[in-house]
């Protein structure tokens, strides 16, 4: 997979944030190298968030996110502002621009956020940045002439002056992103601990009416491409060819990695020493807490007819009618309820959202389940698992509820 290829979710996530007319759409413009966004003197030109992929040398493949300003206090800028606090969600690093009538120090008060969480100035979106654990530069934006600005001081957090105009201290400032990046950004691997070279793993990848015709889905490229890195011998099949592959292998595999819809009959057919896990088990590590993950699939034994679940899909496609989440989850979740009682299987009820929407308030659901993510980016996934725990909501995801619910969660290994 070349950079050109990387899927936005697996790029460093940079935003944009600032003040209406900060100049955070010049800086965009100045970091690419190319007149992407648009800038004007009129303040709040950015109205949603605007998206751009490119490679920087050092970095690799990112993903800049420019945002609406924080000073639009009309009621649009309101609705313009929450797109930019979703928009911090998705951020692994975050560039906070100040214009050349702010001070980095300052208090800042006459430009003031509109908006839940953010009421105030600067110093109040700071306070957000930390809360999230958002490693974040100041960056003070001098537009004077083609001078950089000497008489703007720093508190103790790290900044950085440039000129986005006259693209002056753009590549000091690429430096200074390189050391606020996570330390573990680069270094996670979805089967770390599982195998190693020259290990033998078997995947088994139904290709049913969900399969897309003549590709492999995300997950099953990404892990596939791992593992040829790690210089192990994967092995493919389907599911229906699963036990004649076994058979064929000269020595038993080190690891089966199996799509989560056939975890139950991958289990009951493999060979009992041979490890077992999932494709959605392995985003789910990867993308997120897979922890609180676990913790939150114990929760599943525990639902009745007078529950609410609500189950997330990163994806926006259209349901088909073998789709897992839409339509098997729910069979599963409602024959396990029916088991307990009667009747309850068809009262329970289960919400869907795809893509970006999610509930900000989740206190009515009993659980959430959501997909493997491999459309979202990490700091995305862990931004909803805060988001649930802070109200007091289980969460897990597709793969670990389907071990769940199958009995062989404690069958199956994690990362």
């Amino acid at each position: 997979m070349s950079l050109q290829d990387t899927p936005q979710s697996q790029r460093l996530t940079i935003g944009i944030f600032g003040s209406t007319n900060s100049g955070k759409s010049t800086l965009l413009n100045a970091l690419t190298g190319q007149n992407f966004a648009l800038v004007s003197e009129i303040a709040g030109t950015t109205t949603d968030p605007v998206y751009k992929t490119m490679e920087i040398n050092g970095i690799g493949p990112v993903l800049f996110i420019d945002t609406a300003g924080f000073a639009d206090s009309t009621e649009l800028g309101k609705k313009r502002l929450e797109k930019t606090m979703d928009a911090l969600k998705k951020c692994d690093v975050v560039l906070l621009v100040y214009g050349q009538h702010e001070k980095a120090d300052s208090t800042h008060a006459d430009k003031k956020p509109a908006g839940d969480g953010t009421e105030g100035n600067y110093d109040e979106f700071i306070t957000e940045l930390k809360k999230a654990n958002k490693p974040f530069l100041k960056v003070i934006n001098s537009d004077i002439n083609s001078e950089i600005r000497t008489d703007v001081t720093c508190d103790e957090e790290g900044s950085v002056t440039v000129n986005a105009k006259n693209k002056v201290g753009i590549q000091n400032l690429i430096e200074k992103i390189k050391t606020i990046i996570p330390e573990d950004f680069n270094s996670r691997q979805f089967t770390s601990g599982l195998c190693a070279e020259g290990d033998t793993v078997v995947l088994v990848m139904p290709q049913d009416i969900q399969a897309p015709k003549g590709r492999l889905i995300l997950p099953q490229v990404q892990i596939l491409r791992e593992l040829l890195d790690k210089k192990c011998i994967p092995v493919c099949c389907t599911t229906d060819k699963f036990t004649l592959t076994i058979d064929k292998l000269k020595e038993k595999p080190a690891l089966i990695i199996t799509d989560s819809q056939v975890f139950k009959f991958v289990y009951e057919n493999k060979p009992e020493e041979v490890a077992l896990t999932s494709f959605s088990v392995l985003m789910a590590s990867n993308k997120g807490d897979i922890s609180k993950f676990v913790e939150g699939a114990k929760t599943i034994s525990l639902l009745t007819g007078e529950s609410k679940v609500l189950i997330a899909e990163a994806c926006t496609h259209a349901p088909l009618e073998e789709d897992i989440g839409r339509i098997k989850i729910p069979a599963m979740l409602r024959k396990l309820v029916e088991g307990k009682k009667a009747g309850d299987g068809e009262k329970l009820t289960i919400d869907f959202v795809r893509g970006a929407d999610f509930p900000e308030n989740l206190a009515d659901y009993d659980i959430i389940i959501q997909c493997g993510s491999c459309m979202f980016n990490r700091s995305y996934v862990l931004s909803r698992q805060k988001n649930a725990e802070t109200q007091n909501v289980p969460m897990t995801n597709y793969g670990i509820a389907i071990a769940a619910i199958s009995g062989i969660i404690d069958k199956i290994v994690l990362p």
